[in-house]
């Protein structure tokens, strides 16, 4: 049961992101400095990529909860939400900032993992 639980963990925070990226893909393209000239959405690399380190992230999530003895939804949710916002965020925004990017992407890339991390917690939290 753990590879599945790891699976649709992963899903869910990939399918978060898509809806996520969905409702600001302007604004991002634009904080990034993209066009629909630049980007080549046809590329599937991005998409498999993405699933893949949502893998990597849910596999060791799971690894964190069983380790800590976290047991429960409301327990992995709550944990999830503390690796995104306080571990995965964090590298986010120290990112943006060397890179001189346009710091509304703190908060654009940031939800991303928090909320994709809550999910994958939660997710793992019912199979656990």
């Amino acid at each position: 049961m753990g590879i599945i639980s790891v699976i649709l963990a992963a899903a869910a925070a990939w399918v978060f992101g898509a809806v996520w990226y969905g409702m600001i893909g302007t604004r991002w393209m634009d904080a990034q400095g993209l066009t629909d000239q630049t980007i080549d959405r046809s590329n599937p690399l991005p998409y498999i990529g993405s699933f893949l380190c949502c893998l990597v992230v849910a596999g060791m999530t799971r690894h964190v909860l069983a380790m800590s003895g976290i047991d429960g939804v409301g327990k992995a949710a709550v944990t999830g939400l503390g690796l995104g916002l306080f571990i995965a965020a964090p590298w986010i925004a120290t990112n943006v900032l060397f890179g001189q990017k346009s710091r509304s992407l703190i908060w654009m890339d940031g939800v991303y993992p928090a909320g994709g991390m809550t999910l994958m917690g939660f997710v793992l939290g019912i199979f656990h």
